[in-house]
């Protein structure tokens, strides 16, 4: 489809119905992330509405999780606000990716589509986008699912932690691990991207060892950003090597 066929940028209900119907597959991984999320809160402190409130407004797993870490009778909030932000900072670049898209919209349209913004979605709607579609439904609609999956799996969890004392007998204290390395691992084979990541790895690693408690967070996050920030994109290499 070009984009001169595509229409106005809009935002309506076959849209979003149509992203609910493509996301709900991805949905039920989600939901599985979010019962381990709901189980890993209660066993810190959490009460049962800290933890489904905390998936309900904050929505952002791999931020949640780290907060887990530092969750507890004194919380360090610099800390605790530096970690969620470098956890969070790649949502300037995908918020900065699909404004060409979502900035013909209204205000009030523009921001509920990008409230609902995630890594799945984001993805699949930026792909849709550069094939010319222009509604923004879809993002709206993915992102809903995705919501009410991690919403739904957290209750699950919170429901039935109290039958789970040992998290770590059901592998759900490395789910976590197990997406992150899922998200290395997915897509095209490239060299270069393992620069940014062993030198966050390295990086957090060190901090680990000789920087406050939480600070490898942060740090990991700054040096892997930083090494990507040389790393030559693919067409350039693929350029060079031809």
């Amino acid at each position: 489809m070009s984009h001169s066929s595509a229409g106005i940028v809009r935002l309506d209900r076959a849209g979003i119905l149509a992203g609910l119907r493509r996301m709900a597959p991805i949905s039920l991984f989600t939901m599985a992330f979010g019962l381990a999320f709901g189980v890993a809160a209660l066993h810190r402190g959490m009460s049962d509405i800290e933890a489904v409130l905390m998936s309900g407004l904050v929505f952002a797993g791999p931020a949640q999780f780290a907060v887990l870490e530092m969750w507890g009778p004194g919380i360090p909030v610099v800390a605790l606000i530096a970690t969620t932000f470098a956890i969070n900072a790649r949502h300037l670049l995908m918020g900065a990716s699909i404004y060409p898209w979502v900035c013909h919209l209204p205000p009030q349209q523009r921001y509920l589509g990008l409230s609902l913004l995630s890594d799945s979605n984001w993805a699949m709607a930026a792909s849709d986008y550069q094939h010319g579609e222009r509604n923004v439904g879809v993002l709206v609609g993915a992102g809903l699912a995705l919501w009410l999956a991690w919403l739904l799996g957290t209750l699950m969890g919170v429901v039935f932690s109290s039958g789970i004392t040992e998290p770590e007998r059901f592998g759900l204290d490395v789910i976590m691990s197990c997406f992150l390395l899922a998200m290395l691992m997915v897509g095209k084979r490239d060299l270069w991207v393992l620069l940014p990541w062993g030198a966050s790895a390295l990086a957090a690693l060190a901090a680990l060892e000789w920087l406050p408690a939480n600070a490898h967070v942060v740090v990991g996050a700054l040096a892997g950003g930083i090494i990507g920030l040389w790393v030559p994109p693919r067409s350039a290499t693929r350029r060079a090597a031809s």
